[in-house]
């Protein structure tokens, strides 16, 4: 079974994600509290969302995928991205990956959004295989780029000061956007 994710989910949300960092080799780069899943999945403004997977038996979780809503500014469409997905080994090959893969899917074709996007390590060839099979397609001309700790301080700090958003005041299109977002 696949549902979303509820606030009494965080030490297995939170357990899911160390154990997907281990079994990607980076179990010293999982930083996250629970503390910080909580106001990022359950706050006021929630900065991505959780699926859980269930075994059937025992409704124990035995998976989860963590998303979020990006944007293709040549769609003109929002999309969604899968930042984690994972199954505990033992439950692996009885269809919690698939499964959870399609409510994403289903989320993305129930929502009219164009795109349903992932990253995944180039030794996993488990998942790739998986990939495949559902028809999902490597971006071979695009690489991932990341910005990350003294790096992305040191460039910060190159950024010149920015002046205080001014209220917009009239009848402008993006005043329209604005009021009614509100």
């Amino acid at each position: 079974m696949i549902r979303a994710a509820i606030p009494a989910d965080l030490p297995v949300i939170h357990d899911l994600i160390r154990r997907l960092a281990a079994y990607e080799r980076a179990l010293e780069e999982a930083r996250a509290t629970p503390e910080q899943l909580q106001e990022a999945l359950f706050g006021a403004d929630p900065a991505a969302h959780v699926l859980i997977a269930e075994d059937e038996e025992s409704g124990e979780a035995v998976g989860f995928a963590l998303w979020f809503r990006n944007f293709s500014t040549w769609t003109g469409t929002p999309g969604l991205y899968l930042e984690d997905l994972f199954v505990l080994p033992e439950a692996r090959g009885a269809g919690h990956g698939k499964a959870l893969l399609a409510a994403l899917a289903a989320i993305c074709v129930e929502r009219g959004w164009s795109r349903f996007e992932w990253s995944v390590l180039d030794w996993n060839e488990k998942a790739l295989a998986v990939y495949r099979a559902i028809g999902a397609r490597p971006q071979d001309e695009w690489t991932v780029q990341r910005l990350a700790g003294p790096a992305l301080q040191a460039l910060a700090a190159q950024a010149a000061p920015r002046a205080e958003a001014a209220p917009r005041t009239g009848a402008g299109p993006y005043n329209r956007a604005i009021s009614h977002a509100n």
